[in-house]
């Protein structure tokens, strides 16, 4: 039991030895006006492993961190803060040089901070209210002017097509008929089919084959009669 209780009593001096308090304060700024509106808020060092609550002046202090390299970061429901590398080579000092996520540790910062002070660099917003109606934004989408267009013809047309003579009429809906035709064959994955149809119609009709004339077939009948 005594060998016990010396190792716990040499861990303790140790720990105590290489180990310093972390201590640094919250700033004001624009985003973050006064004390109320932070809420619960934490400083921790490499997500969680030693942590110290922020007090209701702004300080914390994280005790009894042991010889190391550490990221120290706030935790803070609406305020967004930067991060700090802190370094403790030893039981007596510590290095506090900037930090960014995504970089390496290694080399460190020639930058050294003269003590933790940390301002929060936005406020996190986590409602967006609601756009009121605007009718200008809604007729400037593409898909409500080619609805709004595709209306106005639907009505326009049968206007139009009144006063277009038989002939012109006839035209008009079998161009009406193939196109319709053709989209069909393409809505159904035919692509073959559709293109067929398409040039099929649009190619000219073939002209026929000029006849004969008859002296031509009495003169083979002579000569096969020689």
């Amino acid at each position: 039991m005594k060998f016990y209780a010396l190792i716990l009593a040499a861990v303790s001096l140790w720990s105590a030895v290489f180990a310093a308090d972390v201590s640094g304060r919250l700033q004001f700024n624009e985003a973050w006006p006064d004390l109320k509106s932070l809420g619960s808020a934490q400083v921790i060092l490499d997500s969680g492993s030693h942590k110290a609550n922020v007090l209701r002046d702004g300080s914390f202090t994280i005790p009894d961190v042991p010889v190391g390299t550490y990221i120290l970061s706030v935790v803070s429901h609406d305020f967004l803060f930067d991060n700090l590398r802190i370094d403790i080579p030893d039981g007596s000092s510590v290095e506090i040089r900037p930090y960014s996520p995504g970089t390496p540790l290694n080399p460190p910062s020639t930058i050294l901070l003269p003590q933790i002070s940390l301002s929060p660099r936005a406020k996190l917003e986590y409602y967006v209210p609601p756009q009121s109606f605007n009718l200008v934004g809604m007729f400037q989408n593409p898909m409500m002017l080619m609805l709004v267009f595709g209306g106005l013809m639907v009505f326009a047309m049968p206007y139009l097509t009144k006063n277009l003579d038989p002939e012109t009429m006839k035209e008009f809906r079998e161009q009406q008929a193939r196109v319709s035709s053709m989209q069909s064959a393409m809505a159904s994955g035919d692509l073959k089919a559709g293109l067929s149809a398409l040039v099929s119609e649009d190619a000219p009709k073939a002209q026929p084959a000029p006849a004969q004339a008859g002296g031509g077939k009495s003169r083979s009948g002579k000569k096969a009669r020689r």
